[in-house]
């Protein structure tokens, strides 16, 4: 049973964060260009994080399986997920989206706010990133962990 969850945990990582990043690291490159581009780059990034709760929930059950649920590199995984989560969902995609609406449309003539509205977007998908990237180091190098890795 914990190959499997391990298994689909490790899946729904990979095949539901990684469309993550890559969609919303180029969305700043498109959101000032093409607005069709940028409305598919956003799509993608609420229905995937819609769909990441199961990395988490697999990832846990995978945790209880294995007798690790309070191994101090899993909690700091769990705190930098939910810091990664936090910043998809309260920063990353608002900010999508108030793109998107044309909220700063009034200042798009002074093409200045745009360019900082897309650079404070970008930082903020360059944050996400180095923190699951910091997940998938502690994951696999797993300092104490009584797994035998």
């Amino acid at each position: 049973m914990t190959k499997l969850l391990l298994s689909i945990h490790v899946l729904a990582a990979i095949l539901v964060v990684g469309p993550i990043t890559v969609a919303a690291s180029l969305f700043p490159r498109y959101a000032r260009r093409t607005s069709s581009v940028a409305a598919l780059l956003h799509r993608i990034c609420r229905g995937y994080a819609v769909a990441g709760i199961a990395v988490p929930v697999f990832g846990l059950a995978t945790a209880i399986q294995l007798g690790v649920l309070t191994d101090v590199w899993l909690l700091t995984s769990l705190v930098l997920t939910a810091i990664a989560a936090a910043v998809l969902v309260l920063a990353i995609l608002p900010g999508q989206r108030r793109m998107l609406d044309g909220a700063i449309a009034a200042a798009s003539a002074d093409d200045g706010a745009a360019r900082a509205t897309a650079a404070r977007l970008a930082m903020l998908t360059g944050i996400f990133n180095v923190l699951w990237a910091v997940v998938v180091v502690l994951m696999i190098v797993r300092p104490g962990s009584t797994t035998g890795a």
